[in-house]
């Protein structure tokens, strides 16, 4: 019996713990090596009908074999906790591989020789490739033609997370890495130089915010705001900017820092704290006050994107309704800021979909369409053109959508600069939001045309809601076309500034569950591609926002002026009613009781 420890790719991100792991995993099957070979051998045996074993699997035959071999050591120790985080097994002869999972984020894969017991642990790709002949893919197929995707190359040398508890707090640790190397920066003027050449790039429609040309260096910069300050204080904390604004212009200061003067000197407070001692926290309030967003762009291509009669539609569902929520809440918030910075500027927003000229009685065939209790929010539906350039008349589903992005960001690009442009907005967006696969897709393309700030919403990842979507995507691809589509999301959720999520299981799972973005980090789609390194959620891009809810919606059952009591009577006879074959399941009888509604 022969062990090896081979450091992989993948490992090299791993802490010391894992490896210390294995280790220990290597000195206990050498102590218990019959046991642990009649394990292997009961898995191997069943792995000749279902090559690919689930971790329930596993561990009911490893309790099994400790009771036959009256093995209780085989329930205890580091080799038993390891084998508890075993993901999958693959199965092939009387060779078998296991996808270690020893902490959240944290993998590691070892082939065993069930004869010899030799045991080996392997690189990522190895295991990939060893997994890839589940698929049919001959014994002796070259494997040096695999195309490889390692990712992480990209990511080197950039700041990333170690602690699986700070997964999902990315502006957090940024804010925190961002003060750290700024005062570490003296070659540059230190936080002094980058803060100022920061608020020098601060514009709206071509015209300077924040500071105009008359400063010309961090230490003018700190000496003006020396000067406000004292101007400041023989003033009334209530009095507007705009009666100061002359006289602050030609010290060099244009409008955003306030609506008034105690707003304005507070931000000049945490400017002047910035320079003299940078922190995390400061630094976050004060970009938090910064006036840098004023046009946002939405992207939401599929489904019929409307605002009556359209759920319940084909690939019509929650994401609207998410939307145009996040819309309302996002330009009430915009429109806060806004005046808060003293400026008179009205927000836009544009959300993005796709023009269906066959709109099934829905409003999908305008163009524009003014998004409902918004002041300067709308919907913009640009068509899907065929290669011959002809707009396609008819809804396609979510997963036939491919072959128009490409042409529809470009097309939704210029849509996007001609309706800024009209409105006197300038031609960029300020920050472009994707939605679903196909979204996030023509955000990237956007984002990447524009040179624009892009944020990702998943909404849902598919590859996690089909079993073996991966290893099997061929006999999915003619229905789901799979091979695009996490294509897609490879590309699109590398290629963001930040991503969001609404929960932290949502990107790195549990410790027995695997989660939706982590499942995207090692993978392989047999006769396409392997990939070795995909979505690291350990990158500081990925950040927890919890849903809201809509007041106007949700409130306290007290604020009785706010129940829509015209649909009473209706209500409680869906409710209480006589069951309605085929529209119903039973029938409540105890009306006494209240009704919890499950989200």
């Amino acid at each position: 019996m022969k062990c090896y420890m081979k450091s992989s790719a993948s490992s090299r991100h791993h802490d010391a713990d894992a490896d210390d792991i294995i280790e220990a995993f290597f000195e206990v099957v050498l102590e218990f090596r019959e046991q642990y070979q009649a394990l292997f051998v009961r898995l191997s045996e069943v792995g000749q009908e279902t090559p690919l074993v689930l971790p329930h699997v596993i561990k009911s035959e490893l309790q099994k074999v400790a009771e036959e071999k009256k093995a209780p050591q085989l329930l205890r120790g580091h080799a038993y906790e390891l084998l508890r985080t075993a993901q999958e097994m693959i199965v092939r002869g009387k060779t078998v591989a296991i996808a270690l999972r020893p902490d959240i984020g944290f993998w590691k894969y070892v082939i065993v020789d069930t004869s010899s017991m030799d045991i080996m642990g392997v690189e990522t790709a190895a295991y990939l490739a060893f997994k890839e002949k589940l698929s049919g893919k001959p014994l002796n197929d070259d494997d040096r033609w695999v195309l490889e995707v390692d990712l992480g190359v990209f990511r080197r040398g950039l700041p990333r997370m170690r602690r699986t508890k700070t997964i999902g707090q990315g502006v957090d640790f940024l804010n925190r890495h961002l003060s750290s190397s700024l005062s570490r920066d003296p070659a540059n003027g230190g936080i002094n130089g980058s803060l100022f050449q920061y608020l020098k790039t601060l514009t709206y429609a071509g015209s300077p915010l924040m500071l105009n040309g008359k400063l010309k260096s961090h230490f003018e910069l700190w000496d003006a705001l020396l000067q406000v300050e004292k101007m400041f204080d023989t003033m009334d904390d209530a009095t507007p900017y705009s009666e100061v604004s002359h006289d602050l212009q030609l010290l060099g200061f244009e409008p955003g820092w306030g609506n008034t003067i105690a707003r304005a000197m507070d931000t000049m407070n945490l400017a002047l704290n910035l320079l003299e001692a940078p922190d995390s926290v400061r630094l976050s309030d004060f970009l938090s006050r910064m006036p840098s967003m004023f046009n946002v762009v939405i992207l939401s291509p599929h489904g019929f994107f409307g605002q009556k009669d359209v759920l319940g539609k084909p690939d019509t569902g929650g994401q609207i309704v998410y939307i145009l929520d996040q819309v309302r809440a996002l330009e009430k918030e915009m429109r806060k800021r806004i005046d808060q910075q003293g400026l008179e500027i009205v927000p836009e927003i544009l959300v993005v979909t796709r023009l269906i000229p066959d709109a099934k009685g829905t409003t999908c065939n305008q163009r524009l369409e003014k998004i409902n209790r918004t002041t300067n929010a709308q919907i913009l539906r640009v068509p899907f053109k065929q290669k011959n350039g002809e707009v396609l008349q008819q809804w396609v589903s979510r997963f036939e959508v491919w072959p128009y992005l490409e042409r529809f960001a470009e097309d939704a690009t210029k849509a996007v600069k001609a309706e800024l442009h009209e409105a006197g907005h300038g031609e960029n967006p300020d920050f472009i939001i994707g939605n679903y696969s196909d979204g996030n897709l023509v955000a990237s393309l956007m984002s990447h045309a524009l040179g624009v700030t892009q944020c990702n919403i998943a909404h849902a990842l598919e590859k996690t809601k089909y079993n073996d979507a991966d290893i099997n995507w061929k006999s999915m691809d003619d229905k789901y076309h799979f091979g695009c589509q996490f294509t897609a999301d490879l590309i699109a959720m590398n290629t963001a500034d930040f991503i969001i999520t609404s929960t932290y299981q949502e990107i790195a799972g549990q410790a027995g569950h695997v989660g939706q973005y982590e499942s995207h980090n090692a993978f392989t789609m047999p006769g396409l591609y392997r990939v070795t390194s995909g979505i690291d959620v350990f990158d500081p891009k990925f950040n927890i926002v919890s849903p809201g809810a809509d007041a106007e919606v949700y409130f306290p059952y007290t604020q009785e002026n706010k129940r829509l009591k015209k649909f009473h009577p209706e209500l409680k006879e869906l409710l209480y009613g006589s069951p309605e074959k085929g529209k119903s399941v039973g029938q409540l009888k105890s009306k006494d009781k209240p009704i919890i509604f499950r989200p």
